[in-house]
């Protein structure tokens, strides 16, 4: 029996994760939830589960959950610092869901305390990859990332034998705005951009999926993840989404991972590593699918991946900047304040502006992505 946190539990991967625990909970025991707004689903989470605590970030949301909680024996907390102490409990796993860079500081609180962490959340690499690569190295805590890619590659990848691979190349649905022009885009609203065609995820995720800069993040996650070179990475467009990532072998081998497109698939191998466990996702039916199709990414429509592997080999504060001028540009976009193709050009007039630092503690990257928002709010 092993003991689960969960940050971010009201969330698309936060409830795909109670899915797989709901079946083993002869396997898995809820220690902690953690949720930013919606009281009322974390506490009938929380209910449901027997969690013995409860946290809710936005504090005006604390008499909400107490008073939904009352009775129960639950403990119920709330704010920042709350959250950075559930994950950092001490529970053999905690799943890191919480998104955009909010979840730095919970993960790394998770690290000290030598959790095994299924990372769910692309941001704490992309913002501070160094840095949480230099924590992982002075802790006992391991990391199985859940993002479909990089668990994919996580399944074939042979540290052992790195020197053999000779490219690892993440696959990209393309989003719901693949075939259209980009005086198409111009005028795509919100509504639109959040309409994945095969996944299901909150809008930020799905606004990156629709601009590609998800697979921007994705590379610059891959690169700290595993033991490869800016060269080495790189993006095919491929719109069933089944093929989650190839890697390519010096003797001409492609090695790669297939599932339905399920997240509830790569949370379970991460919270089960190195085990496998049953998950309800649909089977695979390769002949039902017929065929796969794959094409090479268009840069001149959607610049975004090229945009963070230059930010990625220009290296110091370029990947925090760029993670923390996207997410202000992708929130004002679904506020309607401006267009879905500014999103990128404001990420590139922030990573103009910047100031290229090394970040080497966590109040460099905090002060650097601070900075970078205030730019990008105006830009």
């Amino acid at each position: 029996m092993k003991s689960v946190t969960l940050l971010g539990s009201t969330g698309t991967i936060g409830v795909n994760t109670l899915d797989i625990v709901a079946m083993h909970e002869d396997r898995f025991r809820i220690e902690a939830l953690t949720a930013g707004d919606n009281a009322f689903l974390l506490a009938e989470q929380a209910r449901r589960f027997g969690a013995k605590r409860a946290v809710i970030a936005n504090e005006s949301h604390y008499h909400e959950l107490k008073a939904l909680l009352s009775g129960s024996g639950i403990e119920a907390a709330c704010g920042e610092e709350a959250v950075i102490t559930a994950a950092g409990a001490g529970s053999d796993i905690v799943v890191s869901a919480i998104v955009g860079a909010a979840a730095l500081k919970p993960t790394l609180s998770a690290i000290r305390a030598g959790s095994h962490i299924a990372l769910a959340n692309k941001e704490c690499l992309v913002c501070a990859g160094e840095l949480v690569n230099k924590e992982l190295a002075a802790s006992k805590a391991t990391i199985v990332p859940v993002d479909s890619e990089h668990n994919a590659i996580f399944q074939v990848f042979d540290r052992s034998r790195a020197a053999d691979i000779v490219r690892v190349t993440l696959t990209a649905s393309g989003g719901p705005f693949r075939n259209w022009s980009t005086q198409q885009m111009k005028a795509a609203t919100p509504e639109q951009a959040v309409r994945h065609p095969n996944w299901n995820m909150g809008a930020k995720i799905s606004v990156d999926s629709a601009t590609l800069m998800n697979k921007g993040l994705e590379l610059i996650e891959a690169y700290y993840l595993f033991p490869l070179k800016v060269e080495q990475l790189g993006v095919l467009v491929h719109p069933q989404s089944i093929v989650h990532c190839l890697v390519e072998m010096k003797d001409g081998s492609v090695l790669s991972q297939l599932s339905h497109p399920d997240m509830r698939v790569p949370l379970a191998h991460a919270l089960a590593f190195p085990e496998r466990i049953a998950t309800p996702a649909p089977r695979l039916d390769l002949a039902a699918l017929g065929s796969l199709e794959f094409f090479a990414p268009d840069d001149a429509r959607f610049p975004a991946p090229k945009l963070a592997l230059a930010a990625l080999s220009e290296g110091g504060s370029a990947p925090a900047v760029l993670n923390a001028a996207n997410e202000v540009a992708v929130g004002r976009f679904l506020s309607g304040e401006i267009g879905f193709l500014d999103i990128i050009k404001i990420v590139e007039r922030t990573l103009e502006n910047r100031e290229n630092v090394t970040l080497n503690t966590l109040e460099d990257v905090m002060a650097c992505d601070k900075a970078a928002r205030a730019f990008a709010k105006l830009a």
